[in-house]
């Protein structure tokens, strides 16, 4: 063979091994991966699909999306029309849902609120029989001035060793009660406790292994590029707490440890969803923010979430530009 064909031969087999080493690499998924204004995430799987719901906005109340991947999503309605809309606290923003599958309907819990109407704003709750709805609102719940918790909104469902309960709260406490066995209503005789501090909003409350994962909000949420939204994380080895950071101190007394903090390309990282899976067993989280070069709207965020000695992680605790696409 000549010095032309063992150059030629050698510069083919290089570009077949280049070609098979990019096939190999993993897919990326950008964030933010809705690109749109989907404030307060809340997730639920529905058989192969994702739905992700979010705070209304000027278009619609209470926004639905939904994906196979986690990464690619499409409009799939909005849980409420003009006519079935909320209406319990006049002139009130349809907050921070919570979605839920609850005795074969699935059961959305709201906030209703007027910025700065910290005692009259509630928790209210609507059935459907499809996670895109239409949902049937079945009304309030409780209201700041009867519940006793100023500023309540930010509802999350959670079931544990049988019974169910809603936690909620903004900067005046994070509390929980016990609901009715549909999760329809308050349970008679229930008593509220208080299970954090003062520093925290948008709670939800996650069970791993032997622990229980408080994850919140603290700063400032809708301030655009000035928002100093923070998403944190305190644990314990009990529903009802105490939730402590890593050095053991409560988040009653409002410690915890950082999750997600901002960088240079997003802000306002926070209100965090559920964890979800993917189908390798992988944790994800959604979470909204601020892009610094299109700051307008607060947008959707995914990033995995690692378990390192039993807490929660998120690589470099800031949000991802790029990360390789969930498993399915």
């Amino acid at each position: 063979m000549n010095i032309l064909a063992v150059l030629l031969s050698f510069m083919i087999s290089t570009s077949c091994a280049d070609h098979q080493d990019d096939a190999s690499e993993p897919v990326k998924y950008h964030n933010p991966v809705i690109r749109q204004n989907v404030p307060d995430p809340t997730v639920i799987r529905v058989d192969d699909y994702f739905y992700v719901y979010g705070t209304e906005n000027a278009r619609m109340h209470i926004p639905i999306y939904r994906s196979l991947n986690l990464t690619d999503w499409e409009p799939a309605g909005a849980a409420f029309t003009d006519e079935t809309r909320p209406d319990f606290e006049p002139k009130g923003g349809l907050w921070a849902p919570d979605i839920n599958y609850i005795n074969g309907k699935y059961v959305l819990y709201y906030s209703m609120s007027v910025w700065g109407g910290e005692w009259t704003c509630g928790v209210g709750v609507a059935v459907a029989d499809r996670p895109e709805g239409p949902f049937t609102d079945l009304g309030m719940l409780f209201r700041s001035n009867t519940i006793n918790v100023q500023n309540s909104i930010d509802p999350n469902y959670v079931e544990d060793s049988g019974k169910k309960y809603l936690f909620w709260g903004s900067f005046h406490g994070i509390y929980g009660i016990e609901l009715t066995g549909d999760g329809l209503n308050l349970k008679e005789g229930s008593e509220k406790r208080q299970v954090a501090g003062t520093a925290y909003e948008g709670t939800y409350i996650h069970k791993r292994g032997k622990y229980y994962y408080l994850f919140a909000s603290v700063g400032s949420c809708c301030k655009g590029l000035k928002s100093t939204y923070t998403t944190v994380v305190g644990r314990s080895e009990n529903l009802w707490g105490p939730y402590v950071d890593k050095q053991g101190r409560p988040m009653m007394e409002n410690h915890h440890e950082i999750l997600i903090r901002k960088n240079d390309a997003f802000v306002g990282v926070g209100h965090n969803s559920e964890i979800v899976q993917d189908n390798a067993g992988n944790d994800w989280i959604f979470y909204h923010g601020f892009c610094v070069d299109a700051p307008r709207g607060r947008k959707l965020f995914l990033d995995k979430i690692v378990w390192m000695d039993d807490w929660p992680a998120i690589a470099g605790a800031v949000p991802s530009g790029e990360a390789d696409v969930p498993v399915f």
